[in-house]
């Protein structure tokens, strides 16, 4: 047992630095239930996954009140552990994947929430479509066929690196995106509001740059492993 709560005072001091109205998604994977359950006990109701199995596993053992977001990337044939219960797939990558999602949410009788990822990193192992790519598959316009998933909106992850500079313009450029798209595709739509980007390093930045989920894992749990 600890001495005092760690991951309660950790989120804590990240939530005081958020605006209001931005969302803190604790990023749990890798990380035990008993160590979610610390942060569910201290208020913390978002959580994000990578992996679907695990993800799975986890939400059964905890709190059913808990929004699950799903994180990483996404295999088709593992889209049924989550279909059921998922608050929020972060990580469509391409149109397929959001056929496949809609396949399974027509399968549970739900409609799904998903974010499209954007790939606008330096690292050429994220995954995403670039902008121009997901501004042309939504122009195309197939995806208003499917009547069981809810694209609310835009995520994206920055280049790992020390270059402040070129954290903000990337942060910029996927900001600019998603107005444009907003403006473009959802202008009557009141629920594709999110642009999650941010992580323990660079979320500050991703706030000033209109981001409204930040995705936050080691400032919260690995002092307490």
């Amino acid at each position: 047992m600890r001495a005092d709560n760690t991951i309660a005072r950790n989120i804590a001091a990240i939530s005081a630095t958020l605006p209001e109205g931005v969302t803190l998604i604790a990023v749990s994977k890798y990380h035990p239930a008993e160590s979610i359950k610390e942060a569910y006990d201290a208020g913390q109701r978002d959580f994000g996954e990578s992996k679907a199995q695990d993800l799975r596993v986890k939400q059964q053992l905890l709190p059913q009140d808990i929004k699950w977001h799903f994180i990483g990337h996404l295999q088709s044939n593992k889209i049924k552990y989550i279909a059921p219960f998922i608050h929020l797939i972060h990580s469509i990558d391409s149109y397929k994947l959001l056929q496949e999602v809609n396949r399974y949410g027509e399968k549970c009788g739900r409609i799904i929430p998903c974010l499209l990822q954007i790939h606008i990193a330096q690292e050429e192992t994220k995954f995403g479509f670039t902008p121009q790519e997901c501004f042309e598959m939504l122009a195309q316009g197939e995806w208003k066929t499917l009547g069981n998933i809810e694209i609310k909106g835009l995520m994206c992850m920055a280049s790992n690196t020390n270059d402040r500079d070129a954290v903000e313009k990337e942060f910029a450029a996927v900001k600019e995106l998603f107005d444009n798209i907003k403006r473009e595709f959802f202008a009557e739509e009141e629920s594709f509001d999110t642009l999650s980007a941010g992580m323990s390093d660079d979320y500050k930045i991703a706030v000033e740059h209109g981001s409204t989920h930040v995705r936050i894992g080691s400032s919260i749990f690995n002092c307490c492993e």
